[in-house]
C-alpha cells in the first residue's frame, strides 16, 4: 500500500494513476497529522510526501519521518508535477528499495554461510572421527552417524544456490 501526503487537490486523482500504474492500493492524507495516524495504523510500501508540506511543517515532518518505518520516502513536489512524473518516481524508488532488499538478503545469507561453515566442519570431522572409535556401540554409533547425517544436510544448505 502507498500512501500519498499532500493537500494538493488533485490528490485523490494522483492516487488513483498512482494504483493503476503500481497495481497497489493507494491512500491520501491531506496533512501530516493525517499521515503520521495512518502510519501508525498500516504498514506501506512508500509514502509519497509533498516537498511544499514538509518545507512549511518542518518538526512534524521530522516526527512523521520517524515514524515511517520500512516504507520508501518518495519527496515530490505537487505544484510542477504531474502524475505521470509521481509515477516515474514512485517506481524508481521502488525499484532501487527492491534491489536494496535482494543485496541486503544476499549479503546475510553469505555472512551467515560463513560464519556457519566453520563449526559444520568441525562437527562433521569431529562425528568421522567418533565413529572410528574402536569397540563403539551399537546405540552410540547409530546416534554418531544420525548426528553426522544432519550436520552433512546443513553443510549442503550452506553451499551457494
Amino acid at each position: 500500500m502507498i500512501l500519498l501526503v499532500t493537500p494538493f487537490v488533485k490528490a485523490q486523482q494522483c492516487a488513483e494513476v498512482i494504483e493503476e500504474a503500481t497495481h497497489e492500493e493507494a491512500q491520501v492524507a491531506g496533512s501530516l497529522r493525517q499521515a503520521l495516524t495512518s502510519l501508525r495504523a498500516q504498514d506501506y510500501s512508500a509514502v509519497v510526501l509533498d516537498q511544499m508540506l514538509l518545507e512549511s511543517e518542518p518538526d512534524e515532518s521530522e516526527v512523521l519521518l520517524e515514524h515511517i518505518g520500512m516504507a520508501i520516502p518518495v519527496q515530490v513536489n505537487f505544484a510542477i508535477s504531474k502524475a505521470e512524473r509521481v509515477v516515474r518516481e514512485l517506481r524508481a524508488a521502488l525499484q532501487r528499495r527492491k534491489k536494496e532488499v535482494t543485496l541486503a538478503r544476499q549479503g546475510a545469507e553469505q555472512a551467515l554461510r560463513n560464519e556457519l561453515k566453520g563449526p559444520v566442519t568441525a562437527l562433521l570431522l569431529s562425528c568421522e572421527m567418533a565413529l572410528q572409535v574402536p569397540n563403539l556401540q551399537d546405540d552410540a554409533e547409530i546416534k554418531m552417524r544420525a548426528v553426522y547425517e544432519l550436520a552433512r544436510e546443513v553443510c549442503n544448505k550452506l553451499e551457494p544456490a
